[in-house]
């Protein structure tokens, strides 16, 4: 065979493009995951704010509002199938003590630790901090306690 010929032969070539792609294909696929898993997790806690925050606002008392908004931030995050690796539920009651006909509310903020460290993405953190707040207006003609 002489040197034009083999020049022209792309034999292999195939075999050389899949070792180089590969690498590739794999990290994006990874990518796609990490920011499937970040904005997942994230949907979920704003959901689990949103929620304590309107069963907080449902309730008389800030003991009972501070125990019903941490109850359903964590029961919604357990139901999104969310597995935090620390979980921080808080729930303002300041508003319970405004007087009968003042405008008031209350607010659930919701953070988790979400862990991307499986997912083996290099120079991907090992895990992420997920933090959201909702305000939830508290009914100024309801009896508070």
């Amino acid at each position: 065979m002489n040197l034009t010929a083999r020049l022209k032969d792309d034999t292999g070539a195939l075999s050389l493009e899949a070792v180089i792609l590969f690498p590739t294909l794999i990290m994006v696929l990874l990518l796609v995951i990490a920011f499937g898993r970040i904005s997942s997790a994230d949907n979920a806690v704003d959901t689990a704010a949103r929620n304590a925050a309107r069963a907080a606002s449902l309730e008389r008392t800030g003991g009972a509002a501070s125990g019903a908004g941490e109850r359903v931030a964590r029961n919604v995050l357990g139901q999104q199938g969310l597995q935090c690796t620390a979980t921080s539920v808080s729930i303002s009651t300041g508003g319970f003590a405004a007087p009968l006909g003042e405008p008031a509310s209350t607010t659930a903020t919701v953070s988790c630790k979400v862990r991307l460290s499986d997912i083996g993405l290099p120079g991907l953190p090992g895990s992420r901090t997920m933090t959201s707040s909702f305000t939830s207006s508290i009914d100024s003609y309801r009896q508070r306690g």
